[in-house]
């Protein structure tokens, strides 16, 4: 009997056919896991790339937005809402329909400083700014975002993602 178990074990240790099938099993929920990482991450970062892509496209249009022109012209315009359109939507005026550059973005979550601030050009020998005047003055955008898509990092207690960025375009006005 000790006999048999023996060489039922002898055979069992040469035989090679079930070690893939251990190998595979053990290494399968490690690579789902990272790969559904990596799906993630590429979606925190294509949400950000477009966030800033909003910001830079309100950011520009506030730099060269006039509304002071359009006041004597007996218009009534506001620079800082149609700017914060562009970024979150796209385009200047938003229906009810429209959907955000990101679901789930909103216009609460975008500032626009109209009041623009003024900067010296050159700082400590480094030009900042190539500029014939000693002032160069920008304005900003700014916004933030709650991505919330984080799936299967919720196990290890990865949360929501706050993404924020800013743009400052230097002040056009014609």
């Amino acid at each position: 009997m000790l006999r048999s178990i023996a060489s039922h074990l002898r055979a069992f240790r040469r035989d090679q056919r079930g070690a893939v099938l251990v190998e595979m099993t053990m290494i399968t929920p490690l690579m789902l896991f990272l790969s559904a990482g990596v799906f993630e991450f590429g979606n925190l970062i294509h949400d950000k790339l477009l966030m800033e892509a909003g910001l830079t496209d309100g950011a520009r249009f506030a730099a060269r937005c006039n509304s002071q022109m359009y006041t004597d012209a007996g218009l009534a315009i506001n620079c800082a809402d149609i700017a914060t359109n562009i970024a979150v939507y796209g385009k200047a005026t938003v229906a009810q329909t429209d959907t955000p550059r990101i679901a789930g973005w909103q216009k609460a979550n975008v500032t626009v400083n109209m009041a623009f601030s003024c900067t010296d050009a050159v700082v400590a020998g480094v030009t900042r700014y190539r500029s014939t005047t000693t002032q160069v003055c920008t304005v900003r955008a700014a916004g933030t975002f709650a991505y919330t898509g984080v799936g299967m990092l919720a196990l290890v207690g990865v949360g929501p993602i706050t993404l924020s960025g800013h743009h400052d375009e230097r002040l056009i006005r014609f």
